[in-house]
């Protein structure tokens, strides 16, 4: 009788205890989630709405307090776009670097919010700035992750010419999460903007193919490639939708779905 209880469990990965099979199934045990430095700013037009950081803080919170594991890769438009201004004769490396920087600005706020509310957090940065935040180093992520903290991954991948989104994949892939989740201002994939056009049909779930040959803009075509070839879930919802982060990360049926 004991060996079959055994057999039904599985042993959780970050705490070590037993838990049925089943429950597994059910919601997500690692999770990153992409948020654009755009959403920062709330109703403002530029920089950080503290009221907006709050609620986000708020809602990452009430994830964490399920037992899922926390991931966020944070960008910077709402300060800085090195792509703007490298069209607009800038270098485009150096353009990216500041860019870099802009998304460790937003990933410091965003853990000054979560720790205001007790929750212990990690900033990593993929360049060294170690005066203001860990580097990042994936063994380190994945004990921090481990022992119940959120990990906040600022400043992309390191490297100019890769978008936020790729830092996302990549992060996502590295750290072994169970989905990537895409927060956006609309519920999910459209065919058409649908700010523009009232009539453009909304997507439940996708393939990663179907995305790279529709063209959807969900992600840069090197994010979506990522995913698609380590089969990593991605889900993409509304973040001004209030709970819509909790059901996402906890298994709800959520803005669209996009699997191999």
């Amino acid at each position: 009788a004991g060996f079959l209880i055994m057999a039904a469990c599985r042993v959780s990965r970050w705490r070590g205890t037993m838990e049925p099979k089943a429950d597994l199934q059910r919601r997500n045990r690692r999770i990153l989630v992409k948020l654009s430095g755009e959403a920062l700013m709330g109703d403002s037009d530029y920089g950080i709405d503290p009221a907006f950081l709050r609620r986000l803080a708020t809602e990452i919170r009430s994830v964490q307090e399920t037992g899922t594991e926390i991931g966020v890769v944070v960008g910077g438009g709402n300060l800085f776009r090195g792509a703007g201004l490298a069209r607009a004769g800038m270098d485009r490396v150096t353009g990216d670097h500041m860019g870099m920087l802009a998304t460790v600005m937003n990933s410091l706020a965003l853990q000054d919010a979560l720790e205001s509310m007790s929750v212990a957090t990690r900033v990593m940065s993929a360049v060294r700035i170690n005066q203001v935040c860990e580097d990042y180093i994936r063994r380190r992520a994945v004990r921090h992750l481990e022992k119940g903290r959120v990990i906040i991954f600022a400043a992309g991948t390191g490297n100019p010419f890769f978008t936020t989104d790729t830092a996302a994949s990549l992060r996502a892939i590295e750290i072994e999460a169970d989905l990537l989740l895409k927060a956006t201002k609309v519920d999910g994939i459209y065919d058409a903007d649908p700010m523009l056009n009232p009539s453009a049909k909304r997507y439940d779930r996708l393939t990663y193919d179907q995305v790279l040959d529709q063209r959807l803009n969900v992600m840069d075509q090197t994010s979506v490639v990522l995913c698609r070839d380590h089969h990593l879930p991605l889900r993409v919802f509304n973040l001004n939708d209030p709970g819509a982060l909790v059901r996402a990360a906890t298994g709800g049926d959520v803005g669209t779905l996009v699997t191999n």
